[in-house]
């Protein structure tokens, strides 16, 4: 099987449908082999449960390999009499209704070829523009709201925005309290939790409080995987210092979770980190945030590189955005004008295909920083006091 070439979801449906040994994978069981093969962590080292041979698979097909087992049992105990592939394409298609941007060039497909084309673009949108270290930490690790996002649809034969938009804002309210509870906080960590903050903001105009964020946490999967979540965020240099445990531990009281979970979710990450710290790059020799941060630059500057005509072009027809980005050099915009940032950035890179990364889910984490790079993209009399470098 390649996950790469066409025909891969069909024929990793048939070998999951022939394991007899696993047929079913119960919802508890199945969490806990998405955790220790790093799937939950956006860092996937092998294939959940062993139920693929791993033939030398690249981070990218481990990662489409791994999404589509988790919605297969998914599929299996929640709606097993109805067809998986047409069930989950009209899952995604429910989600187009909300971001039809995102899916709308590739449902003139069918079928198989089309979850396959949806899968590809889930995962990652463009292997020359978006970098590995990105890539795990923003949208893989956020893959698994597929899966709750699924099981609510298999139970309910609808998905509602209201749902994804609260779990997403849940998780970005959570880990920005994590990363202030840092005691020893880097630049690295101080410029993250700016990045988050500004992307809060643009949450329909309202900044989604800590209780707020709990409270649109019902089930105890999605609370399990939160708390995942912020474990992952507070490991750093090779540890999880102990007044962030005693943060993790008042969210799992906060979540209604036993200590003895919060315990184990803190041992989990601790274990999975320093077992496979040499197969994960970004663990190499920087820590997790400081490689998000600079690998998010990076790739921003990338991708403004290799746009900068057309995008020039593109910001130079849109008058009102002008007036913000140029007010945004001399003062910080109120929520009311970062809001017309967003919206009027979104509504551009809709129209440049390489930029459509900043449409997928955790995508608004990164606009600071392109408003940040913007400047450096037009005429010098746009920011009379930039200094070149």
């Amino acid at each position: 099987m390649n996950p790469s070439s066409g025909g891969w979801v069909v024929k990793l449906q048939d070998m999951l449908v022939s394991n007899k040994q696993a047929a079913t994978i119960p919802e508890k069981e199945l969490y806990a082999s998405l955790k220790s093969c790093g799937f939950i962590y956006g860092n996937n080292i092998k294939i959940a449960n062993q139920l693929v041979e791993d033939v030398d698979f690249t981070d990218e097909e481990k990662s489409k390999i791994n999404l589509f087992i988790a919605l297969f049992y998914t599929h299996q105990n929640f709606a097993p009499q109805t067809n998986l592939i047409d069930s989950l394409v009209s899952f995604y298609s429910e989600i187009n209704e909300t971001k039809k941007t995102f899916f709308q060039e590739i449902l003139n497909d069918s079928s198989s070829k089309l979850l396959e084309k949806i899968i590809h673009k889930r995962i990652q949108l463009d292997d020359n523009f978006l970098t590995k270290n990105f890539n795990y930490f923003v949208i893989n690790a956020l893959l698994f709201v597929d899966v709750l996002a699924y099981k609510r649809y298999l139970n309910t034969q609808k998905i509602s925005s209201t749902y994804i938009k609260n779990l997403e804002a849940s998780i970005e309210t959570i880990i920005l309290n994590v990363l202030s509870s840092k005691t020893n906080r880097t630049h690295y960590d101080e410029s993250l939790i700016k990045l988050f903050e500004a992307s809060l903001r643009y949450h329909d105009n309202i900044e989604l409080s800590y209780s707020d964020a709990i409270f649109n946490l019902k089930t105890t999967q999605e609370k399990k995987y939160i708390l995942d979540i912020a474990c992952m965020c507070t490991w750093n240099d090779k540890t999880i210092a102990i007044p962030e445990q005693e943060f993790l531990q008042q969210l799992g009281q906060d979540l209604n979770l036993k200590n003895t979970i919060v315990k184990r979710s803190i041992q989990m990450v601790n274990h999975f980190y320093t077992v496979y710290k040499d197969d994960i790059a970004l663990l190499s020799s920087k820590n997790v945030i400081k490689s998000f941060y600079d690998n998010s630059n990076k790739m921003v500057r990338l991708l403004i590189s290799r746009n900068r005509r057309r995008l020039y072009k593109e910001l130079m027809d849109s008058k009102e955005l002008m007036v913000l980005l140029t007010k945004s050099t001399v003062r910080d915009l109120n929520k009311e004008e970062q809001k017309k940032v967003q919206e009027q950035l979104l509504d551009i890179f809709k129209s440049i295909p390489s930029l459509a990364i900043f449409l997928l889910p955790g995508g608004a984490l990164l606009l600071p920083i392109v408003v940040k790079f913007i400047p450096k993209l037009l005429p010098s009399a746009f920011d009379e006091n930039r200094i070149e470098n």
